[in-house]
């Protein structure tokens, strides 16, 4: 018996509008969703030999996959995933290099297992950030939020100061390459003071904040105004009992305008957060480590040693789950009970079917120290 026209089948088939899905035959239920080779998009990977493409416009989930679907004899839906049609993933011993040196008021160098330490390198001008600057760090920090190279991010700066602050004196810029091109940076009236504070002096703290990768500030020195700011951005904090840390915005006639405001109304509460702000105080280190400003207090001669320690602690953990953690932390504090929970089932539902989980239960079980992170490493 002659196999049936396709052509014939197609126009004998009952039309779909106004008849629910549910009720057409089993064979109409499928056909409408069911072309020849001939009728693929063209954009689309070629079936192979025995196998149907499902369209695009059903409503199962594995109409949306890209490749063709086996329609077993019993009815199942049986997915053939060509070969990988997308650029392959690029080891991370073959991606470009995150960037290291020294750029226009900082430095960056790249410490095992995966440190990118950035130091505040204008002592003279005690580590002021003009506009500029603040570009090329927002370039930095998103170059090391897409390199698997970089898992922490450590803060510093250079000379008696962490950071003083917007370096308003007007002055040249620093020697030094360039990580972006400079953009005029507003200012001159009130709506390019507003675009230029969001798109520029607030997008640092932002991208510090957002990356999914730790932080640390390392405060060596007088951590004031932005610096304040940045360095409250950061996940962890290390103060040396030579930091100063305060925001004495008022004192200019000024606004706290990059958001440490909102960072030190999380940390202390309103009322804390005004008498902090409003009476201009500066703090010293042992005063900041007692209000909560930082985590720990070292000497001076200690603190790179133990801001460093600390960074390879988190270097060394599974950074898929502490990732996923952070960014639960912070969601946490912002959302009701109920939306915390939903948020941490879910990243869990990550997490546990990931390696790192895996290595974790074999190690305890075998009594061995875990050998987290393989996938970054190529093991």
């Amino acid at each position: 018996m002659a196999a049936p026209d396709p052509a014939e089948t197609k126009k004998s088939l009952p039309p779909r509008q106004g008849r629910p899905m549910h009720m057409l035959a089993p064979s109409h239920r499928h056909a409408h969703r069911i072309s020849a080779s001939a009728g693929a998009s063209r954009h689309s990977p070629r079936a192979p030999a025995g196998t149907r493409r499902i369209g695009t416009c059903g409503l199962r989930l594995f109409d949306c996959l890209p490749y063709p679907i086996r329609i077993t004899p019993n009815g199942q839906a049986q997915a053939h995933p060509p070969a990988c049609t997308l650029p392959p993933h690029t080891p991370a011993s073959e991606a470009p290099m995150f960037p290291t040196g020294s750029f226009r008021g900082f430095d960056i160098r790249l410490e095992p297992p995966g440190i990118a330490v950035i130091t505040f390198n204008q002592p003279e001008r005690l580590n002021g950030l003009a506009q500029p600057i603040k570009r090329d760090l927002i370039e930095a920090i998103t170059q090391a939020q897409m390199d698997d190279r970089v898992r922490v991010l450590l803060f510093t700066g250079s000379g008696r100061a962490f950071c003083a602050g917007d370096d308003i004196t007007g002055r040249p810029l620093p020697g030094g390459p360039a990580l972006v091109p400079d953009i005029f940076p507003g200012h001159r009236e009130e709506i390019g003071t507003y675009k230029g504070l969001r798109v520029l002096s607030q997008s640092l703290n932002t991208a510090i904040r957002n990356l999914d990768k730790l932080t640390i500030a390392a405060i060596n020195g007088v951590a004031i105004q932005s610096g304040l700011s940045l360095a409250l951005a950061c996940d962890f904090r290390i103060a040396s009992t030579d930091a100063r840390l305060g925001s004495a915005t008022l004192r200019f006639g000024l606004l706290p305008d990059e958001g440490g405001h909102a960072l030190l109304v999380q940390l202390f509460g309103v009322a804390r957060a005004m008498d902090f702000l409003m009476r201009k105080r500066i703090v010293s280190g042992a005063e900041a480590l007692e209000l909560g400003l930082v985590h720990e207090l070292c000497e001076p001669a200690e603190l790179m040693d133990r801001a460093m320690a600390l960074a390879r602690e988190l270097a060394e953990g599974p950074q898929v789950a502490m990732r996923l953690l952070k960014r639960s932390l912070y969601l946490a504090a912002e959302s009701t009970w109920a939306q915390a929970l939903e948020d941490i089932a879910a990243r869990t539902a990550i997490s546990d079917h990931h390696p790192d989980a895996r290595e974790g239960v074999a190690a305890f079980r075998d009594r061995r120290t875990p050998r987290f992170n393989a996938w970054l490493e190529g093991r």
